[in-house]
């Protein structure tokens, strides 16, 4: 959850801080993809609408995407305390408002017997830019990344007898152009499609994970691990990149 509505807010968000569609509008794609949201901690909670149009006034000029992992602080400056919150949630939002940036990091927010929505609690960020690759390198990395866990995954498996949506996602590494799945307006070509590689590659990831370890020998529980968590690393750091190119010079 926390990955897709991190990326949902950073993609409609910078479409928005762009010009390309109105606030409005970006709300109702956000919420539509992810449910209800509100933002706490400004200082009491409002409206996603109401919070993001109060730090747009506060000098807001661009969000950006986090996706951390233990070990790997990826889209993060610091401080330690939202270093923490981030990793434990998987994502965090950071927005930019001139020469200081702020966390925003999902949480679940469940109310009474059917309400489901997203919280994002706000946490003081470090300034600077964070080491994250540049939309060229992580589509490289990715294409290294897919093909290396495309021959582990598809011999190390029986995925013969595996539920259909196992093979059918692994058959999609083969397949890198099957599937539309733009991330908003405004953003570059190349970036709509390394973010739908990347979602598509995300979904093989969480799916072969859960897939019975029963009949494999040490060493290929071993390979496939390390074939999951390259290709983990690698859809992380295209996201990342996909989202934040948003302000990249037009080629």
């Amino acid at each position: 959850m926390s990955k897709d509505v991190a990326t949902a807010l950073v993609a409609w968000g910078n479409a928005w801080l762009t010009g390309h569609v109105g606030l409005d509008e970006a709300v109702d794609a956000v919420e539509k993809s992810c449910g209800p949201q509100i933002l706490d901690g400004r200082p009491a909670e409002t409206t996603l609408r109401r919070g993001l149009g109060d730090l747009r006034v506060a000098g807001m000029s661009a969000l950006r995407l986090a996706l951390p992992q233990p070990g790997d602080p990826l889209g993060l400056t610091g401080p330690p305390d939202l270093n923490r919150a981030a990793i434990d949630a998987g994502a965090a939002v950071i927005a930019v408002l001139g020469d200081r940036t702020m966390g925003l990091v999902p949480s679940e927010d469940l109310r009474g017997s059917s309400y489901v929505g997203v919280r994002w609690t706000t946490h003081g960020a470090a300034p600077g830019m964070p080491d994250v690759p540049s939309l060229a390198e992580a589509d490289r990395q990715l294409t290294l990344a897919m093909r290396d866990a495309t021959e582990t995954l598809l011999t190390v498996d029986d995925v013969t007898g595996a539920a259909p949506e196992v093979t059918d996602a692994l058959a999609a590494l083969r397949d890198p152009g099957r599937g539309d799945h733009p991330l908003a307006p405004g953003y570059p070509p190349r970036a709509h499609r390394l973010a739908a590689l990347a979602g598509r590659l995300s979904l093989v990831v969480d799916l072969a994970r859960r897939m019975d370890d029963g009949g494999l020998s040490s060493d290929q529980m071993q390979r496939r691990g390390a074939a999951l968590r390259l290709l983990d690393g690698a859809v992380r750091r295209a996201l990342v990149a996909a989202c934040n190119s948003a302000f990249d010079p037009v080629p």
